[in-house]
């Protein structure tokens, strides 16, 4: 087994896998960007190393930064959570070639094959596994999508080649939208998954999301460990994750998992991955593989009794599987919850903000996996997870029950969740009979309820409070003989004078505006109407220039926040009298980005 793991992440899956590691007698180091220097993984780990600034491209998705940091503390094993370079088959390569370094995942090779959607559904298709009416090959000209759209009939998927969780995938409702769904679909391709590469399926409509855990060693053993329901969503993003699924009798859940060890197996695939399935009337058809481990995998933990982490840690170490496929059975019902940062009642909207109470609930059946205590800011620079509430019961009608006492026990106050959301689904007619498809929360389920439960149960944020000016200062230090350079922080102290005399820069991102004004987000003095940043987040594009007149819902740029792409849309039509930001520009929550008049 191993004696240290560099652990390749932040947040709760970071410290989730440090405590697999403890239980094992592992060692655990964290990584850390600028931006996280106080977080809750850095605090849980052994050791710690800086690998960058805030921006995750600079830091957590820079591979070189987190091998280097694997050297340095002489690490044997680096794990990756989900994720950032999670499924990245050019970071495994990198440390599957690093002397000493062993990657805990699935081989390069393997995560190449199933990871790209294309090359992962002739795998499947060659393994008799049902796939959707899709395209083999890259698809670049919005001619193509047409073409397929009037072949198989619209709406049309368009999905990212390293694509997952919604990221990266368009859909197309008519040949008008093809050419602005492309573009976008290959523009977060890139930037989240570093490959523009995209490729063609049918969307099918109203169906249920089903995945199937598997586990598989080097020995040739292939496990899977039943299935979970994913179908509650919303944009594409899981919300609240089951097992097993309240929508497949027993012979499809039989089905489901001997297609999805068929599939792994016949990509030579080791390690933790799970295969997701679409269910429409009645029948199966194959959505995907994701090679790593999943935010929902305690959902299968709970049922199954198998610590799925530590299996990740044991087989990468060369063991094997100690069960057979009979010998796993599941016991009772689980459900998770993600406890995002995030306004329910405003479209989802990411939030930030410091917790000023954070109690999770406990009792009989509950487990909460997080990161985060009492104080700890929650800021725009990456997901808006919080904590994942995780129940059990002795069946669903149980685990509804205790889930409902645990939501209503969760104590956050400082910062606005979804918690109110969630116990909102826990009274939903359709949700609690397990009827619902993945088009629900888009498409069906009333706006009104959603502003009435956020009322009802919701918590307001703190409220913008002028920042403490924090000083750093440098010291050298000995522990044990050996050196350190220690930079510590006073908060609330004599500042320090400094030559620009800019004594009330409070810390926070900085951007530059590319404008003459030295900051695009200042107050506008004309007589137009400003446009303004919902959250905190970065400009992938700007679509129009000054002088150009636009019409009311006219998308203005595209801003990225917390992993999901917003539309900065024209409240009403009019001229552009200013552009406030540039592509690539960091924006506050309430800055200017355009005036219109």
């Amino acid at each position: 087994m191993f004696e240290r793991v560099l652990v390749a992440n932040r947040g709760e899956i970071a410290v989730r896998v440090m405590r697999a590691c403890e239980e094992l007698g592992i060692d655990t180091v964290a990584v850390y960007s600028e931006a996280d220097k106080h977080a809750g993984h850095v605090r849980y780990a052994d050791e710690a190393y800086n690998v960058g600034p805030a921006r995750a491209a600079d830091s957590y998705l820079d591979g070189a930064a987190i091998v280097e940091a694997a050297r340095k503390a002489d690490a044997d094993a680096i794990h990756p959570g989900y994720g950032f370079l999670a499924e990245n088959a050019d970071f495994a390569a990198r440390v599957q070639d690093t002397a000493g370094i062993t990657w805990v995942g699935p081989t390069s090779d393997a995560m190449g094959t199933l990871g790209e959607k294309t090359r992962a559904r002739n795998v499947m298709d060659e393994a008799d596994v049902p796939i959707v009416p899709g395209t083999t090959d890259p698809v670049e000209d919005p001619e193509e999508v047409v073409a397929f759209g009037e072949e198989h009939g619209y709406p049309v998927a368009i999905k990212a080649e390293g694509g997952g969780g919604g990221r990266g995938m368009k859909i197309v409702e008519s040949a008008d939208d093809a050419a602005e769904k492309l573009t976008s679909a290959k523009r977060e391709g890139e930037a989240y998954f570093d490959n523009d590469s995209v490729y063609l399926e049918r969307y099918l409509q109203s169906p249920r999301h089903i995945e199937v855990q598997i586990l598989a060693d080097h020995h040739g053993n292939v496990r899977h460990l039943g299935e979970r329901d994913c179908s509650l969503q919303r944009r594409h993003q899981k919300v609240i994750e089951e097992g097993p699924s309240p929508a497949i009798d027993d012979e499809m859940r039989e089905s489901l998992g001997e297609a999805a060890r068929r599939g792994v197996a016949a990509a030579d695939y080791t390690n933790a991955g799970t295969v997701e399935f679409l269910v429409v009337d009645e029948e199966f058809y194959f959505l995907e593989v994701n090679t790593r481990i999943q935010v929902e995998h305690t959902v299968t933990e709970q049922i199954t009794g198998i610590d799925i982490v530590k299996w990740q840690l044991r087989v990468a170490a060369g063991e094997e599987l100690a069960f057979e496929q009979d010998d796993v059975s599941v016991a009772g019902h689980a459900m998770e919850f993600r406890i995002n940062a995030e306004n329910a009642a405003d479209e989802f909207a990411p939030q930030t903000g410091t917790l000023a109470t954070y109690d999770p609930p406990g009792g009989i059946g509950v487990r909460v996996d997080d990161a985060l205590r009492q104080g700890d800011t929650v800021g725009g620079d990456y997901d808006s997870m919080i904590a994942k509430l995780i129940v059990e019961g002795s069946d669903r009608e149980e685990c509804l029950a205790r889930s409902r006492r645990a939501l209503a026990e969760f104590d956050i106050e400082g910062l606005v969740t979804i918690v109110p959301f969630h116990r909102l689904m826990l009274d939903d007619d359709r949700f609690c009979a397990g009827e619902h498809t993945t088009d629900y929360l888009d498409e069906h389920l009333d706006e009104d309820r959603i502003a009435d439960a956020q009322q009802r149960w919701g918590t307001e944020p703190t409220g913008e409070t002028d920042a403490e000016e924090a000083v750093e200062r440098e010291f050298t230090v000995e522990v044990n003989g050996k050196r350190f350079e220690v930079t510590l922080e006073d908060r609330g102290g004599l500042a320090v004078p400094t030559d620009s005399g800019d004594a009330d820069d409070a810390p926070g991102p900085r951007r530059d505006s590319g404008g003459d004004d030295g900051g695009g987000g200042s107050d506008h003095d004309g007589a137009g109407e400003a446009v303004t940043a919902d959250m905190q987040g970065t400009i992938l594009g700007v679509n129009v220039a000054e002088g150009e007149d636009v019409a009311s819902g006219d998308v203005l740029a595209v801003l990225e926040a917390m992993k999901m792409e917003n539309d900065v849309v024209a409240p009403r039509g009019g001229t552009i009298a200013e552009v406030g930001v540039a592509e690539g520009d960091s924006v506050d929550m309430g800055e200017t980005l355009f005036v219109i008049e």
